[in-house]
Order: C-alpha cells, then sequence, then structure tokens
C-alpha cells in the first residue's frame, strides 16, 4: 500500500513547479508564510516546513523582515555566476564505520542460512537481479529515481564505474570535471586515453562562463557536494547542467557520492530524475554509507543508452561476489539501510542545531 506524501512535501512540490514554470518569476516574493497557509488551506507549520526545502535547494532565499525571494533563474542561456569568494564549508565528519556492526553480521549469517552455496554462483555481468530489484525499489521510495532493474549496472565502487563509462561512450570525447574534483576522477579518465577540460568552481557550482565555452561532449558533476571544495550545486545551476546537455549530443555523469546524509527533510533532487532526454547516467556506492571495505558501486542508465552500454561495455564480468550483493540486497529490503540513514541524519541535525545555538 503506498504511503500518503506529506502535506509539507505536497506544498514543496506545488511552489517548485510554479516556480520553475515562471508563475514566480525571478525575483519575486512569495507571499508571507500566513498568507500561505490561508490561501492553500494548510497550517503555517507546513508552509514552513516547505519554504524550508526550498531555501535548501536554492529555490527562494528568506530576507530578513523582507519575506522569501525567487532566486531560480529558468534561464534560457548562460548567465555568469558569481565567483567563489568564500572559503569551503566543514561538515562534521561522521563516524568511522557507523554501519552497526551487528546488523550487518546478523545480515550475513542470514544471507549464508538463506542462500547456501548459492553465494558461490557467479554473478550475472550486470549485478545479481536481487540488488538490482532492491535498488531500483529504494531509488523509487528515496530518489526520486523510478527505473528498472534491467538499467542498474552492480561494479566494484565509482573508479570501475567510471571506467564503464567511458567504455560505453568512448575515449574519443571531451570529458569536463569540476575543478577543484576528487582527483581519481580525473585520474581515471585519463588513463582511459580521455581528454579532460577542467573547468572551475564558484559557490553555487561549475561556473557559467567556464561551461558555455567548453567543447566537451561529457560532463561529470557531483552536484551533491563536491570534494575537496565542499560546493553544492544550486537548483538554477542544476537546470543550467540540463540545459547544457541538450544541445548536440551531450552526456551528464551524475557523481551522488554521499547524497544520502543530507540534512534536507526530503531526498536530495537528483539530476537524473529531472532530466527530460535521457542523458544522465547516475553513480553511487556504499562505501560510505555501509563501509569502506564494502567496495560496491551502482549506474543507473537511462533507457535510451541501454543497448550501447550492452554492446560497448556489457561483456564485463560484475567484480563483486555475490555474498556481497545478497547482503546488500538484504539491508535494502528488510529496511536496516533506510533506518541507518535516518539515523545519523537525525544526529547530524541535532549538531547543527546544537552548533546554532
Amino acid at each position: 500500500m503506498e504511503r500518503k506524501k506529506p502535506a509539507y512535501l505536497t506544498l514543496y512540490e506545488a511552489l517548485r513547479q510554479e516556480i520553475t514554470d515562471g508563475v514566480w518569476p525571478f525575483g519575486a516574493r512569495l507571499p508571507s508564510r500566513r498568507q500561505t497557509a490561508r490561501d492553500r488551506g494548510v497550517s503555517v507549520i507546513t508552509v514552513e516546513h516547505s519554504f524550508e526545502l526550498l531555501c535548501q535547494e536554492g529555490y527562494i532565499e528568506a530576507r530578513p523582515r523582507s519575506g522569501f525571494f525567487v532566486i531560480f533563474r529558468p534561464s534560457e542561456g548562460f548567465s555568469p555566476a558569481p565567483a567563489a569568494s568564500s572559503p569551503p564549508v566543514r561538515y562534521a565528519a561522521r563516524p568511522e564505520n557507523a554501519f552497526p556492526f551487528a546488523t550487518l553480521a546478523r545480515t550475513m549469517r542470514r544471507v549464508l542460512a538463506e542462500y547456501g552455496e548459492n553465494i558461490l554462483n557467479k554473478s550475472p555481468n550486470a549485478g545479481c537481479e536481487e540488488l538490482r530489484g532492491a535498488l531500483s525499489r529504494y531509488l523509487a521510495r528515496n530518489r526520486g529515481i523510478r527505473v528498472n532493474p534491467e538499467q542498474i549496472v552492480i561494479g566494484s565502487g565509482a573508479e570501475y564505474l567510471y571506467g564503464l563509462v567511458v567504455e560505453m561512450l568512448g575515449s574519443s570525447r571531451v570529458f569536463a570535471i569540476e575543478s577543484p574534483s576528487y582527483e581519481k576522477i580525473e585520474q581515471v579518465y585519463r588513463a582511459r586515453g580521455v581528454m579532460c577540460d577542467l573547468l572551475p568552481l564558484a559557490r553555487d557550482g561549475i561556473r557559467s562562463d567556464a561551461l558555455k565555452k567548453t567543447q566537451a561532449q561529457v560532463l561529470h558533476i557531483t552536484p551533491y557536494r563536491s570534494f575537496p571544495s565542499g560546493v553544492t550545486a544550486s537548483a538554477s545551476k542544476r537546470r543550467e547542467y540540463l540545459q547544457w546537455a541538450a544541445r548536440g549530443e551531450r552526456y551528464i555523469v551524475e557523481d551522488d557520492f554521499e547524497s544520502e546524509f543530507s540534512l534536507l527533510r526530503k531526498p536530495e533532487e537528483t539530476v537524473f530524475a529531472r532530466a527530460e532526454n535521457q542523458n544522465v547516467i547516475y553513480l553511487n556506492t556504499f562505501s560510505r554509507t555501509v563501509s569502506p571495505s564494502i567496495r560496491v558501486g551502482y549506474m543507473v542508465l537511462p533507457p535510451r543508452l541501454l543497448q550501447l552500454f550492452h554492446e560497448k561495455a556489457g561483456f564485463y564480468s560484475c567484480p563483486v561476489p555475490a555474498f556481497e550483493q545478497y547482503v546488500l540486497a538484504t539491508l535494502l529490503e528488510n529496511g536496516d539501510f533506510e533506518r541507518h540513514i535516518n539515523r545519523i541524519r537525525r544526529q547530524e541535525r541535532r549538531k547543527q542545531a546544537d552548533a546554532s545555538m
């Protein structure tokens, strides 16, 4: 039975749609929270939660003693982004091995008992059906990504998946990456013979002038929180990335590392979920959410790239043991994975609240 969507999330989605459709253009002042509550037939608390989400995702901003104003630009071209001037934000470090060992050990014993000798079987090239199916349902519940299990490919961490992207799209394409960025992104691409164009970051994402000038055909982004800068792409910037990719035969690789630990009251909005041209490839891993020793990542392909993937890279064997895949599938299906994520997010919210007092 499908759970009823919370009122604040329904209102958030309605206001977001109105903003992106231009009903509330850039610079417009939204009605007050009390006025919005009366107009929409909801409580002031519901409006406050919705406005908080819109602020956190970069659609509106609160101005002292003035109200809430739209800062989202659905521009048709590219507008210069402000240069980064503030130092990188320092985020509270999570404890190492935060996933409860007792839960992990219990799940491993359960998998051994239920699957028996099947854990010794070779995994299908794209990964075990159990994990791909569990991921499909998890992504729909928590990330706004609704895909079939056939669109998911399992690999041994992000670096392995970067290589599969090159195998699929070809090393003759120029790949644009954020500067600075996680060093292994550039290292893997260059090791595969790819020419990389380094695009400087501003405080809301890649600088617009650099994005406009690049000759790249593939854009690798980490919109949730770029490492090591800590930059998070705003809603306007994510729309700009999609506008860039809509011109010609271009693709976006969305590296969504660590986004599960967002402090938002709803799942972080992904570029993949907002794409209309089936040209975004989504990547994520379990190295931070479960353990660095769990070298498991996954790639979500849009339908139009499935045949190309199978032709160019589908012959590679899955390097992840079936046992680890069954363990992760069980954690996703029985709710242990999401309970862990929610527990960490609550802890981080409390730390943030204590720090602001």
